[in-house]
């Protein structure tokens, strides 16, 4: 089964559930599904800075696993994550492979492996 994994909730949920559930599982091969995207909203987003530890980690697996990561368009600009603007704009001050776009965006970026479900967080 393929999963993708959208981060909207506000607080501490990509730091929380990403950092001490999900990441650690992947690392360890014992995740029990194959995740093929993940996509940040909000304060979320900050893990993918560059020189944060979860998210370095998270890169390196990202790159391993073939998981795309992807921040919102309008979140990262906001954050100083993307230069540009909404619909035209490229990540920056983030870890490797990171991707900025919008809903449409990620649905391009997951359409050659397309996960079976997605789970909001």
């Amino acid at each position: 089964m393929k999963v993708a994994y959208v981060f909207s909730t506000s607080g501490h949920t990509a730091s929380y559930k990403l950092g001490q559930m999900i990441l650690p599982q992947l690392e360890q091969g014992n995740h029990g599904v194959e995740v093929v995207g993940m996509f940040f909203f909000d304060d979320n987003t900050y893990v993918l800075r560059t020189g944060d530890p979860l998210g370095e980690r998270l890169a390196d697996v990202a790159e391993k696993q073939g998981i795309m990561l992807m921040l919102c368009d309008r979140c990262a600009i906001e954050r100083e994550l993307a230069e540009g603007e909404p619909g035209d704009c490229r990540p920056v001050n983030t870890v490797p492979g990171v991707q900025v776009g919008c809903f449409p965006d990620l649905y391009g970026a997951l359409a050659g492996n397309p996960p079976d479900h997605v789970i909001t967080l």
